[in-house]
């Protein structure tokens, strides 16, 4: 009896040299998208999902795909098929109480969703298939954090929508975590699947982060910048009173060692202070003299370097 060919490379979209990573890959993706949970009601996309589970089921067991692959590269996906003279189909029984049976026990592979093969499937590998319970996929979402929790730190509780399903999940961020780096919680996806937690870091008005260092700007007047002094700084654990060298220009940096972020391998980073010299923007009769006074007296032409 003629059947439908079913064409499982060009249903997952990959060549037929495609690696086992490859096709591994690419179904991942194409799950996620036509997953009947993610696409109530939308029966275009069940059957599309139905299609790419068996393509997997095919071509992620390397005896099934052998076998598809006898067939050759002449056939078009939806042609008329009939097996060729003395083929001769695989007992899928036997082959699903070896491990490699429908719904992927052997390798871990497609997500249920119900539903049966197709009639090709079964004229290639025999009867008595079927797609099993709903197996384990893949989830994504996303938790915003400010900079402190991430150098330190926290447990959170992320509301998610998993499917149909509303789930409040508890999330343990290390130490040291960094901006779209992904946690990973496991049974926290579909069907007991893993979920990834991508985080974003908050904007902060008082750092910035370049790799394992933070850095922050602060003010002086032009009289400090010349003769030094001693200021408050914000850091990561706190306040802390940083010396400021005489003679630092605008746009130069202080480092205070090992007090960045927090590491993986439990180190820290450093953490910078910019200097911005900062000119009042009205002066007194007397400040005013004293500027011209200055003038008068100073060898200093920043135009020519001379100091």
């Amino acid at each position: 009896m003629a059947v439908k060919f079913q064409d499982y490379y060009e249903i997952l979209g990959v060549q037929r040299s495609a690696t086992d990573a490859e096709i591994k890959k690419v179904y991942r993706k194409l799950a996620r998208k036509y997953h009947p949970d993610f696409n109530p009601g939308n029966k275009q996309s069940e059957d599309k999902f139905k299609q790419l589970q068996e393509a997997y089921d095919v071509l992620s067991d390397p005896e099934k795909r052998a076998r598809y692959d006898e067939l050759g590269a002449n056939y078009k996906n939806g042609a008329e098929f009939t097996p060729p003279p003395n083929w001769q189909g695989v007992d899928f029984n036997e082959m699903f109480n070896r491990g490699g049976g429908a719904g992927g026990a052997r390798h871990g592979g497609p997500m249920g969703g119900g539903g049966g093969f197709s009639d090709f499937f079964e004229t290639l590998f025999g009867g008595g298939g079927g797609f099993g319970r709903a197996a384990p996929a893949e989830a994504e979402a996303e938790l915003e954090l400010p900079l402190e929790e991430m150098h330190r730190g926290t447990t959170r509780r992320l509301s998610v929508r998993i499917g149909n399903t509303q789930k409040s999940i508890e999330v343990r961020i290390p130490p040291g975590a960094r901006d779209e780096s992904k946690i990973r919680v496991r049974g926290g996806g579909l069907n007991g699947g893993d979920l990834f937690v991508r985080l974003k870091l908050e904007s902060n008005p008082l750092f910035t982060v370049k790799g394992d260092d933070t850095e922050t700007e602060v003010a002086i007047s032009p009289w400090e910048a010349a003769l030094g002094t001693s200021v408050e700084v914000p850091t990561l654990d706190g306040k802390a009173e940083i010396k400021i060298p005489a003679g630092i220009a605008s746009g130069q940096k202080l480092r205070l060692k090992g007090q960045g972020l927090n590491t993986r391998g439990g180190a820290r980073g450093d953490h910078f202070v910019k200097m911005k010299v900062v000119l009042p923007k009205t002066l007194t009769a007397e400040e005013k003299k004293l500027f011209e006074e200055l003038a008068k007296i100073s060898q200093f032409n920043p135009r020519n370097g001379t100091s």
